[in-house]
């Protein structure tokens, strides 16, 4: 069987529909694969706050300073990743997700490989995110794809340091920088804003 993997940056109201449907799907796979987490995942993930922030989607990652990629297998929405500008010439990624039976056919890395295109395009230059500890997989991706760890900001709690992670890459990959933002005024909260 043949898989046809296609990645679309979202712009109609059926997209942001897909985009909103793998957000809580994303969630749903946290649950079920770490119930010993739920109480941390509901916590960041906190129901009508969430609820917001998938309702506002298209305006927080809105054109040009932002992006939500989809991606489709044999036409069928599976993934997706989002970012929107942090500070100038530096964008946040957010909400990077595969559903489990799309899996295995590189779907994670090429919206991450396209994601890199449009960021360049949009000027940016540098990308940065953060991530709960306990996402391995995710993370192993990556590092695979050249970002690295970077200092938890200043002020940050330290019973967080257990939890949460962040990593920075050069969006031209032609020397990766670790450093730079380490304000927790940048970053918002826990998981930085709109999760």
């Amino acid at each position: 069987m043949s898989f046809k993997v296609s990645i679309i940056i979202a712009a109609s109201e059926v997209d942001f529909e897909a985009a909103r449907d793998l957000c809580r799907d994303w969630v749903k796979w946290q649950v079920k694969v770490f119930p010993e987490k739920k109480d941390i995942i509901l916590n960041v993930f906190e129901p009508v706050e969430y609820a917001n922030t998938l309702k506002n989607l298209s305006m927080i990652h809105a054109r040009p300073k932002g992006a939500i990629l989809l991606a489709t297998l044999n036409k069928k929405y599976v993934g997706c990743v989002m970012y929107h500008e942090l500070i100038p010439k530096t964008a946040e990624i957010k909400r990077l997700f595969v559903r489990e039976s799309a899996r295995g056919h590189g779907v994670g890395r090429l919206l991450l490989t396209e994601m890199f295109e449009f960021m360049k395009n949009d000027g940016y230059e540098r990308t940065q995110f953060n991530s709960a500890r306990f996402l391995t997989h995710a993370r192993h991706l990556y590092e695979k794809v050249g970002f690295q760890e970077i200092p938890l900001p200043k002020g940050t709690p330290k019973e967080m340091a257990e939890t949460v992670y962040f990593m920075e890459r050069d969006v031209n990959a032609k020397e990766i920088q670790a450093g730079g933002l380490t304000d927790r005024k940048v970053w918002g909260g826990m998981f930085g804003q709109g999760n």
